[in-house]
């Protein structure tokens, strides 16, 4: 079974950095996918950040420039660093990977951006 557990969420400032982490119980090179998602009440789950293999990873329009999503293929940890945090970024987010025939979530941390 595998098990993502994301981490490193809280409450900052605006203008904050937070740097969030997924640990994956088993090699990240057996996902095809992975990444950051976000959901805040009454508003659909938004694309992050995702991660393919060696490929430049891709991030939605409201967070480039500030977030920056890495692996450790060793340590099997997906991280999201976040910068330049805004109260807009303030969400549950998820980590996600997708292998062969199933994606797996993990259960959420929570992001809040206020003064």
């Amino acid at each position: 079974q595998v098990r993502l557990v994301e981490s490193g969420g809280g409450l900052v400032q605006p203008g904050g950095s937070l740097r969030l982490s997924c640990s994956v119980s088993q090699s990240i090179s057996a996902f095809s996918y992975m990444g950051w998602y976000r959901r805040t009440p009454g508003k659909e789950r938004e694309l992050v950040a995702t991660i393919r293999g060696s490929r430049s990873p891709e991030y939605a329009d409201s967070v480039k420039g500030r977030f920056i999503i890495s692996k450790d293929n060793a340590k099997r940890i997906v991280y999201l660093q976040m910068n330049s945090l805004r109260p807009e970024d303030t969400a549950s987010y998820y980590c996600t990977a997708r292998g062969l025939s199933a994606s797996y979530w993990g259960q959420g941390t929570q992001v809040t951006v206020s003064s």
